[in-house]
């Protein structure tokens, strides 16, 4: 897939491969079937898989079969079933919670990114690629995108600090020994998983994940009242339609206006 090259989407397709391989490699694309996606579906329920992946997966599948079509590699490309998309995930955190998780965590770096990760919204792998010389303290904005990066990734906004932000990366930036902004002994932290579910155990918020604290992120701005549009904006997503989805429930104002339209 030439004409993919470059997006993000081919790395995870490295690894939905070594689930699909064993029952789809040596069938001919345009063979597969609706039975064989069930019984896809169905052994990787058994192995404790959930929709959300299974469904990614499959979505693979039919990318790449398509693909084969467009290039006339097989007459048509079939049906691919897979599991409805799960609903957006409603966990978040709340100011309380975010604040209990900070103090808990038992290294300066891990800290740090839990401020990051709330203050910016960025996504895990935006945190973790941020560098110094992205970090405009003059102008109070920090830039999310990778100028090195050649991958067509998704959304990532340039977004402005608040006062607590400032400060902590202001002191982290007195003892920085490397170009990274979240480094452990001068080296660059590639995951905080690990650590972050340490100081999730210890703040008694065992579920809490990066994604968790960029969605915990965009709920506080919904319930503060912020548009759509905004907040699509500094989420770095490319269509407000996916921000209203998901978040527009969460604004005080959420159909407030038809509401009212409902007295006698």
């Amino acid at each position: 897939m030439l004409d993919k090259d470059g997006l993000a989407v081919l790395s995870t397709m490295k690894h939905t491969w070594k689930a699909l391989a064993p029952r789809f490699a040596n069938l001919d694309g345009s063979a597969v079937s609706v039975a064989d996606c069930r019984a896809h579906t169905e052994e990787r329920r058994k192995a404790g898989i959930k929709d959300g992946t299974i469904h990614t997966e499959l979505g693979h599948l039919r990318m790449v079969l398509k693909w084969a079509e467009n290039n006339s590699l097989i007459s048509k490309a079939p049906h691919i079933e897979r599991p409805a998309k799960p609903d957006p995930k409603e966990y978040h955190i709340t100011r309380v919670e975010a604040a209990r998780l900070r103090e808990s965590a038992n290294s300066p770096h891990i800290a740090l990114a839990i401020r990051l990760l709330i203050a910016t919204g960025a996504r895990s792998t935006a945190a973790l690629e941020l560098t110094w010389d992205r970090v405009d303290f003059e102008r109070g904005i920090i830039n999310l995108r990778n100028p090195f990066d050649r991958t067509r990734r998704k959304g990532r906004a340039a977004v402005p600090m608040n006062d607590q932000l400032r400060a902590d990366l202001l002191d982290a930036k007195k003892g920085a020994m490397s170009p990274f902004v979240i480094e452990w002994a001068g080296n660059r932290v590639k995951s905080i998983k690990k650590g972050l579910k340490a100081a999730g155990k210890a703040a008694g918020l065992p579920e809490v994940s990066p994604h968790v604290l960029r969605h915990s992120a965009a709920v506080w701005m919904a319930e503060d009242g912020h548009s759509m549009s905004e907040i699509a904006q500094f989420l770095g997503h490319s269509n407000t339609k996916v921000t209203e989805k998901v978040y527009a429930r969460f604004s005080p104002n959420y159909l407030r206006n038809l509401a009212s339209s409902l007295t006698f």
